[in-house]
C-alpha cells in the first residue's frame, strides 16, 4: 500500500512547492529511489526540469523530462514505468499514485494550494493510506 508524505511549507510563495520538490527529489535520489515529479502541466514541468540544474550549484541531479531517467518531470495521465516515489505538484489525486511506494504531497500556506491538499488528505485517510505529516520551516 502506498505510503503518503504531507509536506506543509510555512510559506506562501507558489516557488517554494518547485524548490522543495527539488530538494526532496535530491535527497530521496541519493537514497536511490527512482523520482516521478508530477507536475499540472509542460509549463511547469519545464520550470521544474530548470529548476533542477540551478537550485544548487554544488548539487548534480540527473533528470530529465522522459520516461528513462532517473528522475523524471512529466504531467498528465502516465508516469511511464516509474513507481518507486511519486512526488504530486498538481492540485489533484493523480489516478496512478496507487501504483507507487510513496507519494509525497507539497502543501504551502496559500488556499489555493492548502484547500485541495486537505480534499486530497481525507480522500488518502478514508481509504486507509498510511499518512505522515511534516511541517517544514521555510525562508518564503
Amino acid at each position: 500500500m502506498t505510503k503518503v508524505d504531507f509536506y506543509l511549507l510555512s510559506g506562501s510563495a507558489p516557488a517554494l512547492r518547485l524548490d522543495y520538490a527539488c530538494r526532496l527529489a535530491h535527497k530521496a535520489w541519493n537514497k536511490g529511489h527512482r523520482i516521478y515529479l508530477h507536475c499540472a502541466d509542460a509549463d511547469q514541468a519545464g520550470q521544474l526540469d530548470d529548476l533542477l540544474w540551478s537550485f544548487r550549484a554544488d548539487l548534480f541531479l540527473p533528470h530529465g523530462q522522459t520516461d528513462d531517467e532517473q528522475v523524471t518531470c512529466g504531467w498528465g495521465d502516465e508516469p511511464g514505468s516509474h513507481h518507486d516515489l511519486l512526488i504530486n505538484l498538481t492540485d489533484a489525486t493523480p489516478d496512478f499514485f496507487s501504483r507507487f511506494n510513496r507519494l509525497a504531497e507539497i502543501v504551502i500556506e496559500h488556499d489555493a494550494v492548502r484547500v485541495p491538499a486537505r480534499a486530497r488528505f481525507r480522500f488518502y485517510r478514508d481509504r486507509g493510506y498510511p499518512l505522515n505529516s511534516h511541517s517544514i520551516r521555510t525562508a518564503g
